[in-house]
């Protein structure tokens, strides 16, 4: 079995939200329960990742007591995103709340305008702003509702922690990492930061998740490509003079 799309990771996602009914945080499921064996990545041999994540949706600031308490069931989570549905919870979820994504309304007009403090606070912090994609194919309002509000955070974030995800719920409302990609620039972003909405910011949410689970911090090594006048200092003398003749 393999996984025809082309991603290396996925997130399974809870959401609770505290307006319908009062729910508690139970633990997430295990991947091992849901498949019995994981698929295989396309063009790879390796398995592909399955994560666990929270959403929360908050609608009143008491609903935010939950984050900020030390819950044993919240830590076992990778991935803690909130969904504020008012400006001034967005404003404390980019300053104070302890999550990996901000949640940007896309199904409807925003009642709020973006501000720059709160926004600067959470990309300080290390936080990602989550905008989906699927809204947009399902129906031409929607549509609307995602470009207008992408926007409206592109002209503050300055295409700055992005992240572009799918909430999808069936098969057929996936698309593959190049066509998201496609969708971002419309969304205001450019080649390159639609390009990291869906590969290293994504990446960076993951490894902010392990550093809000560990309560230190996690190192990862990247290999820097040498310059060509690096590798010509490096070169013996006797090779520098074939070279240059």
């Amino acid at each position: 079995l393999t996984f025809p799309v082309g991603y290396s990771a996925v997130a399974l996602n809870h959401v609770i939200d505290f307006k319908e009914k009062k729910q508690e945080i139970v633990k997430p499921v295990s991947p091992s329960e849901l498949f019995p064996s994981l698929p295989v990545v396309q063009g790879t041999s390796k398995r592909i990742k399955v994560l666990t994540r929270l959403t929360l949706v908050v609608s009143d600031p008491s609903h935010c007591n939950l984050l900020r308490s030390t819950s044993a069931n919240i830590r076992l989570y990778d991935i803690i995103a909130v969904f504020p549905k008012t400006e001034k919870l967005f404003h404390i979820a980019c300053t104070t709340l302890d999550v990996d994504l901000v949640c940007i309304n896309v199904t409807e007009k925003l009642p709020f305008y973006f501000r720059r403090p709160p926004v600067n606070m959470a990309i300080d912090r290390g936080i990602y702003f989550e905008l989906l994609y699927t809204p947009a194919i399902k129906d031409s309002t929607m549509r609307r509702y995602t470009i207008s509000n992408a926007i409206s955070l592109m002209q503050i974030c300055k295409g700055k922690n992005i992240v572009i995800s799918s909430a999808a719920e069936r098969p057929l409302e996936l698309r593959g990492p190049y066509d998201v990609a496609n969708l971002g620039l419309l969304f205001g972003l450019s080649e390159g930061e639609a390009k990291a909405a869906v590969s290293t910011n994504c990446r960076a949410t993951m490894l902010h998740g392990e550093t809000r689970k560990s309560a230190c911090g996690v190192v990862y090594t990247v290999k820097k490509p040498r310059k060509v006048e690096e590798e010509e200092t490096t070169l013996p003398a006797c090779k520098k003079a074939k070279t240059q003749a």
